[in-house]
Order: C-alpha cells, then structure tokens, then sequence
C-alpha cells in the first residue's frame, strides 16, 4: 500500500511540475499536491487519495504501523491505484 500512495504522488508531482513549472513542494499530502496542478478528480478518487495517505506513513516512519487491509481491499485498492496512474500518465 505505501508504494501505491508513492507511485501517486510522483506521478501528481510530475503534474505540479508541468503545470507550474517549478520544483513540487515537499509534501506527502495528494489531495494538496493535487489542487497545484489543473487536474480535477471526482469525488471518489479524492478519497481514494486520502485513504492512500494512511499508508504514506509505515514506509517513511518505522514505528508507524496501520492496520493492514485484507488481501480483498488490497487488491481493489491497487486496481484503483492502477486506473488513477493510467489515466494521470495520459495527461502528460
């Protein structure tokens, strides 16, 4: 799950870049990161990102340690992860 929210934050970084042509900000935040570039999510995926962020945390603080979905919602959620990457690298 922690490479899920990674790989989404590069790729919205990669956004912010485009669009405001400067370096991203140093921030985790997806839904923050998001709102400095021109892309518009629904309402669905906006809290898609804001689950994601529950798993930012275990990869880059050790003692942080969220409980783990079930290996069902793991895979709807990389499925998901998957549709948001395809679709945010078409925008490039």
């Amino acid at each position: 799950m922690f490479f899920c929210h990674l790989v989404i934050e590069k790729i919205i970084k990669a956004h912010v870049v485009k669009y405001t042509k400067n370096v991203p900000p140093k921030s985790h935040n997806l839904n923050w990161l998001s709102e400095k570039t021109d892309l518009h999510f629904i309402k669905e995926d906006k809290d898609f990102l804001g689950i994601l962020m529950n798993f930012q945390l275990e990869g880059r603080y050790p003692e942080y340690y969220p409980s783990p979905p079930s290996s069902e919602i793991s895979n709807e959620y990389l499925l998901k992860t998957k549709e948001i990457l395809s679709c945010l690298k078409n925008k490039l």
